[in-house]
């Protein structure tokens, strides 16, 4: 029997601040070496992405809280995330101790998928949605103790490069590897209420109230429609939380958000 998996997800501004990222990847550096469990960890970038976007002149546009991608922008996802920020990723997990072998999602076909549909009435481009997983890649970088580092570009079926939602990507390889958790680690705290307040414990019939009222927007959104999928699909627990949370304690129930079954 394989040990429990834990399938961990970086984004938010703490990949391009620099004090938020070395705290994030020192807790996860020291909860991989003190658990001995394997990991898998899965990144996004989209705030290096706008930074370089800016540079170029290059407009942002988003519908539903995901990036609206043409050609150029595509560009620029690709080479930011399966380029830069992911092998950054390695070479400061290797400063830590982790031995970590970054890839994309395109690669060996690891993340593949289809052309989003447009959200109201807006053509999304090279949007993906996560059609499959093969984890022929990860198992046999985790069977020689490595610790698996995928960007969320995926790959359609002609060949095509997708850029696809990283909360989506860790949910559907989550699912795939039947992990025992899914840590989602950004720049806050948690899911946070309609009084600001951090939702500590958070049922699954219960978001489709918050997402109402309108606590839940923006980028949060595909976040928490990922965790819900994923816990729906098998994922023991899901836990959304910030760079200083202990992720020991996070494995533990303790601290960020836990969405639990109703």
């Amino acid at each position: 029997m394989k040990a429990p998996l834990t399938v961990v997800k970086l984004g938010g501004s703490l990949l391009e601040d620099s004090a938020q990222r070395h705290r994030a990847l020192s807790a996860l550096a020291k909860a991989w070496q003190r658990s001995g469990k394997p990991f898998v960890v899965v990144h996004g970038g989209g705030k290096n992405v706008d930074a370089m976007m800016q540079k170029l002149g290059l407009i942002k546009k988003t519908a539903g809280g995901l990036r609206v991608t043409d050609d150029p922008t595509l560009q620029v996802v690709v080479s930011i995330l399966a380029g830069s920020v992911n092998k950054m990723l390695v070479s400061e997990l290797h400063q830590l101790g982790v031995t970590a072998a970054g890839l994309s999602g395109a690669d060996g076909n690891t993340i593949e998928a289809s052309q989003h549909p447009p959200i109201d009435g807006i053509e999304l481009g090279h949007v993906g949605f996560v059609t499959g997983v093969n984890t022929m890649l990860i198992d046999a970088i985790l069977a020689i103790g490595m610790m698996p580092l995928i960007s969320s570009v995926a790959i359609g079926s002609d060949g095509a490069l997708f850029n696809v939602n990283a909360d989506s990507v860790a949910a559907a390889i989550a699912t795939e590897l039947r992990a025992e958790r899914l840590l989602f680690l950004t720049d806050v705290p948690g899911l946070k209420d309609g009084r600001g307040e951090i939702i500590h414990e958070l049922q699954l019939d219960e978001v489709s109230h918050l997402v109402g009222s309108g606590a839940i927007t923006g980028g949060m959104l595909p976040k928490v429609q990922a965790a819900v999928a994923a816990m729906r699909s098998g994922v023991h627990g899901v836990v959304i939380a910030g760079p200083d949370q202990h992720i020991t304690a996070m494995l533990e129930g303790k601290g960020g958000t836990h969405l639990v079954a109703a």
